[in-house]
């Protein structure tokens, strides 16, 4: 299309191919299945990032990558469909200068927390970040009965308000959103608010209505300085993976 956005310029093919990783990592980690999705800002212009095109996060190789600008208007889309929920990535980027990967998921059991008045707490170390606090983003707030989903600009700003600083965030009766200052960081957090949320719900049942001991703010802040160091652990577990099944 003559009137698409310019692009941000050339990438890696390493950089594209470790977007498409992610994905696969995701939908292994049973964070995404047949939905969901993750973003990467582009690494020389902050003003233009990548998502795969419109299909199942299990299945995506770097050819199927498409760049946006902040508006999520497709720059390269060749007849690619988008997602639908693009507009959570763009939105974001727009307003959190420091996020550089985002995914979007619907991990069940991450989902209660967001339909019940029970905030997620930080369960174990892996999970400090989730100390900081998880807002929860309640669509029917401004704009009554919708589809649920977060498909337009003014949706977008709604959910960043609420998201503000935090790395996860809430959807009431859809899902979820985890940022990262990176891509090995963003599919960390997405996939240890998964884990939380099990070890949570567990623990809960074990409680029976007794306090539970989980990380205080301060403890998820300084338990959390390792857990960088952590993530790249685990990014090269998963992605060597992934690159043993693909050869990419």
């Amino acid at each position: 299309m003559s009137d698409a956005p310019k692009s941000g310029g050339p990438v890696t093919e390493e950089f594209l191919a470790n977007l498409a990783a992610a994905s696969r990592i995701l939908a292994a980690q049973g964070v995404v299945d047949a939905f969901g999705h993750i973003s990467h800002r582009h690494p020389d212009n902050p003003d233009r990032y990548f998502m795969s095109k419109s299909m199942a996060p299990a299945l995506v190789s770097p050819d199927d990558i498409i760049e946006y600008d902040l508006e999520s208007e497709p720059c390269n889309a060749d007849g690619r469909g988008s997602f639908l929920e693009r507009f959570i990535h763009g939105g974001i980027y727009k307003a959190r200068p420091d996020v550089q990967s985002v995914v979007h998921s619907h991990s069940p059991s991450v989902i209660p927390f967001g339909l019940v008045d029970e905030k997620m707490c930080a369960m174990f170390h892996n999970a400090a970040f989730v100390a900081a606090g998880v807002p929860v983003f309640d669509i029917s707030e401004k704009f009554g009965a919708t589809d649920m989903l977060v498909s337009d600009h003014a949706k977008s700003d709604a959910f960043n308000e609420i998201l503000g600083d935090k790395d996860i965030a809430l959807m009431r009766a859809h899902g979820s959103v985890a940022c990262g200052t990176t891509i090995q960081e963003a599919v960390f957090h997405a996939v240890y608010t998964e884990v939380n949320a099990r070890i949570q719900h567990w623990t809960q049942a074990l409680s029976n209505g007794r306090p539970i001991a989980a990380l205080s703010e301060e403890e998820g802040v300084l338990a959390d300085g390792p857990n960088q160091g952590a993530a790249l652990r685990a990014w090269d577990l998963w992605r060597r993976e992934i690159r043993e099944q693909t050869n990419w």
